[in-house]
């Protein structure tokens, strides 16, 4: 394997993780950032993206969930100074929630082509220089016909991997079956990292493991995550956790899984 001490690495800027991954995230990887709401997607991605604008890297941050105004307020709670990224004229942030016909920077329709062709043009705004990208979440570009995420996924880092992006793209998994709205960011992603939670003595825990990362001698383990106002995300130590920990009642799975033949087979 490649020694990982020949690989430009992109620090996330999230205390604790980067030594999860010997120093960053290779320069030019597409990396699947999944999991259930409120494990802690949005939040890794906000540093990833504010690390980028400290360290000169041109930045698109695309948001599919919140509005714009959303994310920088988000930003600001945790101690990330968006609005002052945006001011700098190095980052872009694309809003696909609003869809707003007189901002430029708004996707009038969520499709995988505008998304593909408003990257690009954001990229020619900002030019040249190492860049990063946020898409939160490509889920959303495949939610109703989730059969299409690979065919989507494929053509999105075909065109845009010339560009020259390390990139971060979250996917949202089911709350009921930890899983999917349509496989496909997985299969094509050069890094899978895996955010998840679970119920502790009545509390919720937060936690990540990366499951790939190409080039990179990368953790195996588990690790708590938390969350702290005006400081963001921060990875503690490794935890054990059983499979009971996170998983459904066999009566819900068995209904779980009805539910999901008779909808693939109709």
């Amino acid at each position: 394997m490649e020694s990982a001490f020949l690989v430009e690495r992109l620090r996330t800027g999230v205390p604790g993780f980067d030594e999860l991954v010997a120093g960053g995230i290779p320069r030019g990887f597409f990396v699947a950032v999944v999991g259930e709401p409120g494990t802690g997607k949005t939040v890794f991605s906000i540093h990833f993206a504010w690390q980028g604008y400290l360290e000169g890297d041109k930045v698109i941050y695309v948001t599919t969930e919140e509005s714009r105004e959303s994310i920088v307020r988000q930003a600001e709670v945790l101690g990330m100074r968006l609005s002052e990224a945006l001011s700098s004229g190095r980052m872009i942030i694309i809003d696909a929630l609003i869809r707003d016909r007189s901002d430029q920077w708004s996707l009038k329709e969520v499709t995988i082509d505008e998304l593909i062709e408003k990257i690009i043009a954001a990229k020619r705004r900002l030019g040249y220089g190492r860049a990063r990208l946020v898409v939160d979440s490509m889920s959303a570009f495949w939610l109703d016909k989730p059969a299409m995420a690979r065919k989507y996924s494929y053509t999105f880092k075909r065109v845009l991997y010339k560009w020259g992006f390390t990139a971060l793209l979250t996917s949202q998994y089911a709350i009921t079956t930890a899983s999917a709205f349509g496989w496909g960011l997985e299969h094509v992603a050069d890094g899978i990292v895996r955010f998840r939670r679970r119920i502790r003595g009545g509390k919720l825990e937060r936690l990540v493991l990366i499951e790939k990362m190409r080039h990179t001698p990368h953790s195996l383990y588990l690790h708590r995550v938390e969350i702290i106002d005006r400081k963001g995300m921060v990875i503690r130590g490794r935890v054990d956790m059983r499979a009971e920990d996170t998983a459904l009642p066999p009566e819900v799975a068995r209904k779980i899984k009805e539910h999901e033949r008779e909808y693939f087979s109709g």
